[in-house]
């Protein structure tokens, strides 16, 4: 989309009128609510291979869905994984072409003792519905495709061309889709790409996330003698493939946090001074934070708040340790193989690729002698993306939401990865504006997920906004 540099306030006038919207979205305000519930009990968990037909089935559902919204040209795309959901309105000459992205997998429920109710068992307790996959993201995922249908029911038109992007495959790292999106880059290009995988600040403060974090990650595995040996007759003398890996993973971060493999750092983009102003003007309660953590004290790089390290810069944490004796009581063995997990968050203009040799020269430069270590890329790599906050896709966002809730939203840099976000830039040469309404709190990747039922309501009307002020630039 071209820059605008006209007051959106005049934009605003030419609105269309909203009345006959919100009277639609009243009218079938239980129907949409009884299709989410149907959306919610369909298991569809990407990570796990016995799941792998409902994943299917959600699509099909989703399809179904799309193609009752009045949407045409409704397609589930194979990838050579989980499918693509694909749908297309293409009547609107002269005005942008919109792409809406969400994805309709769900994370596994361990464990699965904790969840008050069955966690694909849909329960509304109070303002609340209670279902794995209710916040992230079938909630966000229903909003945009129900108001293309108040729009194309009310008026018999929508106020821009929009095609649709729904996967099922986010939550295991969209693995098949950069090819697939390559493939198909002709099908799926537009001006703009809105992202209904997001959420706002809290229930009365909207905020525009402009960034998620990248991601890069090895498996490191040692090895010293050719099998387990006793501690008595070989302790002390004989390389442990333990304290080895140990001193691999000690190496790679000084006591302060920063991190000291070799050029890791080359490649960032320092924050300037407005960078900094604006990730500090987002009110930030350190003392809740360290509550919802269970932590007493925070750490990190030296010289930067805590914000600041998580939308700004790059990390480098351990998930995860193995090797040797595990269960319970005492075995006096000395471990011949020992394994770690990495995984680092990145930040522009860092490159996974690079990032991943740089970790495997420091482990070759680090391990002790007497063992060997091999470093193994895992997958799910993805490059960081960062949105200009001025775009004007940014800027009509800005303006729904300061007419939703009477207030100026707070600019975000998200810490967590979106793989396809620099995957549509890349490809598509179009930029990603995040538009979702979940919350915080809403217990995502967790046992109790749920979304808030005026949050669902909220987000129809607020897509109804947003496409007619697309539409309007």
């Amino acid at each position: 989309m071209d820059a605008d540099t006209s007051d959106d306030r005049s934009t605003r006038g030419n609105m269309p009128e909203m009345s006959n919207l919100t009277s639609y979205l009243q009218e079938h305000r239980s129907r949409f609510l009884n299709e989410f519930v149907d959306l919610l009990r369909i298991p569809s968990i990407s990570a796990l291979p016995e799941h792998a037909a409902d994943v299917q089935r959600a699509a099909e559902w989703v399809a179904s869905r799309l193609t009752t919204a009045g949407i045409e040209r409704v397609q589930i795309l194979p990838t050579g994984g989980h499918p693509v959901v694909y749908g297309e309105w293409l009547h609107a000459p002269d005005k942008p072409t919109i792409l809406i992205y969400g994805h309709f997998d769900v994370q596994p429920v361990d464990p699965v003792d904790q969840w008050t109710s069955p966690p694909f068992e849909p329960a509304i307790r109070g303002d609340r519905i209670y279902a794995r996959g209710a916040s992230d993201m079938k909630g966000n995922l229903l909003m945009p495709i129900i108001a293309a249908e108040a729009l194309l029911r009310t008026r018999g038109s929508l106020p821009v061309n929009l095609k649709f992007f729904l996967e099922g495959q986010e939550e295991i790292g969209s693995p098949q889709i950069p090819s697939f999106l390559r493939e198909q880059r002709d099908r799926f290009a537009g001006d703009l790409v809105i992202s209904a995988d997001g959420g706002q600040y809290s229930d009365d403060q909207p905020a525009l996330s402009i960034s998620c974090r990248g991601l890069a990650g090895v498996q490191i595995d040692v090895r010293g003698a050719q099998t387990d040996l006793h501690s008595g007759m070989y302790g002390g003398v004989v390389p442990n493939a333990i304290h080895a890996l140990v001193e691999i993973l000690g190496s790679m971060r000084s006591a302060d946090g920063t991190i000291r493999i070799e050029g890791f750092y080359d490649d960032v983009i320092p924050l300037s001074e407005a960078d900094r102003a604006q990730i500090a003007a987002v009110p930030f309660d350190e003392a809740q934070y360290k509550r919802d953590a269970g932590v007493d004290t925070l750490v990190g790089e030296p010289g930067y708040t805590p914000m600041e390290r998580v939308g700004g810069r790059p990390s480098l944490d351990v998930n995860g340790i193995w090797g040797g004796f595990e269960g319970a009581g005492i075995k006096t063995v000395l471990p011949h193989e020992a394994h770690a997990k990495i995984t680092c968050r990145l930040v522009p203009n860092q490159d996974p690729d690079r990032v991943i040799e740089l970790i495997a020269a420091h482990v070759a430069a680090h391990t002790p002698a007497g063992v060997t270590a091999t470093t193994i890329p895992l997958p799910g790599k993805a490059r960081p993306y960062l949105m200009p906050a001025d775009h004007p896709g940014n800027a009509a966002a800005r303006a729904v939401l300061e007419e939703l809730y009477g207030k100026t939203p707070y600019v975000i840099r998200g810490g967590a990865t979106i793989p396809v976000m620099d995957l549509f830039l890349t490809t598509l040469g179009a930029h990603t504006v995040t538009f979702g309404f979940g919350l915080p709190d809403e217990r995502y990747h967790a046992p109790d997920e749920f979304f808030r039922l005026a949050s669902f309501e909220r987000g129809q009307t607020a897509y109804c906004m947003l496409l007619d002020r697309l539409g309007a630039r």
